[in-house]
C-alpha cells in the first residue's frame, strides 16, 4: 500500500511546488512553503527530495524530456519541414496553454536563469536547439529552405521567438486566449519559414 502511495505523494509535492514557484518565485520559496501547499509534513518533502533545487530539477527534466521527444517525433514524421517546425511550435505553445504555471517556472527559473539554475542544464537545453537545427538543415538539403542561413542560428531564432511569446503571456503583456495561442503558432512558423524560404 505504501509503495502504491509513494508515486502519488511525490506527484502531489511536485504539483504543489509548481504552484508555489509560480506564485512566489523559486528563490523566495522555502521547503516549508511547498509542504504547506501540498498539505504534507515538512519532513515528508525531504523524504522524496533532498532540496528545493532537487524539486525544480525534476520538474524541468520531466517537462524538457517531453519536449525533446516531441521534436524527435516531428523530425521522424512524414510531414514537410515547415509542418515539422509547426508541430514543435504547437507542442511548446500547448504546453503553456494547458499548464501555464509549470511553463512559467521552467522559463523564468531555468531557461532564462543563465547564471544560476539554467547553467546546470545547458546540455539538455542545447539538445533541443540541435534537434530543431537538424529539421532546418534537412530542409536546406532538401531544397525547401535557403542555405545561406546557419541552421543553428535559425533554430535559436525559432525557439527564442516562441519563448518570447510565452514570456509575453506569462507577464500579461500580450493577449492569451485560445485564439491567440493558435494564431501565434501559425505566425511563428510563417515568420521563420518565410525568412528561411529559398528565393
Amino acid at each position: 500500500m505504501a509503495r502504491e502511495a509513494a508515486p502519488e505523494r511525490r506527484r502531489q509535492i511536485l504539483d504543489a511546488a509548481v504552484k508555489v514557484f509560480a506564485r512566489q518565485g523559486f528563490h523566495s520559496t522555502r521547503v516549508a512553503d511547498i509542504a504547506d501547499e501540498a498539505d504534507v509534513a515538512y519532513g515528508l518533502v525531504y523524504h522524496y527530495f533532498s532540496s528545493k533545487e532537487n524539486v525544480l530539477n525534476e520538474l524541468f527534466i520531466q517537462r524538457w524530456s517531453l519536449l525533446l521527444e516531441a521534436i524527435e517525433e516531428a523530425d521522424q514524421s512524414a510531414l514537410t519541414h515547415q509542418d515539422k517546425l509547426a508541430a514543435v511550435a504547437g507542442f511548446i505553445i500547448d504546453s503553456y496553454r494547458y499548464d501555464p504555471d509549470l511553463m512559467k517556472v521552467i522559463i523564468v527559473e531555468v531557461t532564462r536563469a543563465a547564471n544560476s539554475f539554467g547553467q546546470t542544464h545547458l546540455e539538455e537545453i542545447n539538445r533541443a536547439y540541435a534537434l530543431i537545427a537538424k529539421i532546418v538543415a534537412d530542409g536546406q538539403k532538401g531544397g525547401t529552405f535557403r542555405e545561406d542561413i546557419d541552421s543553428a542560428f535559425a533554430a535559436m531564432a525559432f525557439y527564442g521567438a516562441i519563448e518570447q511569446l510565452l514570456s509575453g503571456w506569462i507577464f500579461g503583456v500580450i493577449p492569451g486566449s485560445d485564439r491567440d495561442f493558435d494564431e501565434a503558432r501559425e505566425l511563428i512558423v510563417k515568420t521563420i519559414c518565410e525568412g528561411l524560404a529559398r528565393r
